[in-house]
């Protein structure tokens, strides 16, 4: 049983380096990538986005002026008498690069590395709620409307406070980054339960 035990050690061990060894010839392939490595590339980025555009990096803006235009398009009258208009001009701008550029290279990496499992229910979803697809789309759906809510009413979601006000050293986006990182591990706790077996 040990010597079993130590074989498939060995074989785990020898997986992991071959995996190794083909992400260090292409970094593409490999279906992780360093932390550390990821935190100054987004550095890097933030810095170009305020060089060229003098604007911080940001993502849901893209989603509420959209929203602002197609409401104004169904209600014609709509911006003489909301304040959200005159205070803000919406428009399709250059967040949706960001936008599109996310979901493409989430796309090409998948590809690229091979991570295309075609999961719907997660494991950890399916021993806690069951195996139904119409409630983990519903319960998805739902979460990432409240979750944009709430980054609209904090006038900056994760990229805009948690990477580009952190960057800035702004008060109100180190609070945001505090807030929204213990509410998360709170409430993976509160819907999976300290421990559970996958």
């Amino acid at each position: 049983m040990e010597e079993r035990r130590h074989e498939c050690g060995e074989v785990t061990q020898l997986q992991r380096l071959e995996t190794g060894r083909r992400s260090m010839s292409n970094p593409l392939k490999s279906k992780s990538w360093s932390p550390y490595l990821v935190g100054a590339g987004i550095g890097v980025l933030s810095w170009f986005a305020f060089w060229s555009a003098d604007h911080p990096l940001g993502i849901t803006t893209a989603f509420e002026h959209t929203a602002a235009l197609v409401l104004e398009a169904a209600v014609p009258g709509l911006a003489e008498s909301n304040s959200y208009y005159q205070e803000e001009s919406p428009k399709i701008g250059w967040e949706w690069m960001l936008v599109v550029g996310v979901f493409l290279g989430s796309i090409i990496s998948s590809f690229a590395s091979g991570d295309r499992e075609p999961i719907t229910v997660p494991p950890m979803w399916k021993s806690r709620f069951g195996s139904s697809v119409p409630l983990r789309l519903t319960i998805a759906l739902l979460s990432a409307g409240l979750m944009m809510f709430g980054a609209r009413l904090a006038q900056g979601c994760t990229s805009g406070h948690g990477i580009s006000g952190n960057l800035q050293l702004a008060a109100s986006s180190w609070l945001f980054s505090l807030l929204f990182f213990s509410t998360a591990i709170l409430t993976a706790f509160i819907v999976y339960g300290r421990t559970r077996d996958v």
